[in-house]
């Protein structure tokens, strides 16, 4: 069983402790990543605690927010190696979770921890944001759209905020120094129909690493016409 104790260190500043089933499943996934990692690129981080707190704590960090309550309908997109949606679903096995990713190779690493670990109530998908954000089987139908995906935050939030419901929220992942991409993305998140209501910085527990969580409300819906196609988010940021 690999070893997770800065992970169990860590999760005390939360005010939280893992109990003995959480704790095994935390250490298989360790376990499985690693050997995963030898066979196709999931992350460039290998090392024992440097998984534990820039994978398994960074993407504990938003149950601060209050937003994850009892069965709320969570979406993790661009999830790469499962963070930060698995290790939230391991900690509160009662949230329902999908994780998107456009990698296929990466969803069947995903399905198979899911399937090891005897998750329910969590899904792995195979596609692209920008087109299951118009699919109305996903559309509007998430109370919390997380993301550690790297990309601009008006990009991003094209992404993302078409896939919440109204009164849901937006959470993007970032780095400490976000003022000036929060300015250049308020346009591109009034236009998709949400509003920034806070900017939290996180200090990431047993490290000096200090991240940030921009979270968004959705107060009105999406236009038909987002998100676009063809990578124009991306190409063509709002």
């Amino acid at each position: 069983m690999d070893n997770i104790d800065t992970l169990l260190q860590g999760v005390k500043e939360f005010n939280i402790d893992l109990d003995q089933n959480q704790i095994r499943k935390f250490a298989i996934y360790k376990k499985l990543l690693k050997e995963w990692n030898k066979k196709i690129n999931i992350t460039a981080i290998t090392d024992d605690v440097e998984i534990d707190i820039k994978h398994f704590l960074d993407s504990l960090t938003p149950i601060t927010s209050g937003l994850f309550s009892e069965n709320a309908r969570v979406i993790d997109i661009g999830t790469g190696g499962g963070f930060p949606g698995l290790p939230l679903k391991i900690f509160n096995e009662n949230l329902n979770i999908s994780l998107l990713d456009s990698l296929n190779k990466r969803i069947v690493f995903l399905k198979e921890l899911i399937n090891i670990l005897e998750l329910q109530g969590i899904e792995a998908i195979h596609g692209r944001a920008e087109d299951l954000g118009r699919n109305p089987q996903y559309r509007e139908k998430y109370d919390v759209c997380i993301s550690r995906a790297v990309a601009s935050l008006n990009t991003l939030s094209e992404y993302c905020i078409p896939f919440v419901k109204l009164g849901g929220h937006f959470i993007s992942m970032k780095g400490p120094n976000v003022e000036d991409e929060v300015r250049e993305a308020e346009k591109a998140i009034g236009i998709l129909g949400g509003r920034i209501i806070d900017i939290r910085t996180m200090k990431i527990p047993q490290s000096n690493i200090v991240h940030s969580l921009i979270i968004v409300e959705k107060t009105s819906e999406t236009a038909t016409k987002y998100p676009r196609v063809g990578g124009n988010p991306k190409k063509n940021p709002l």
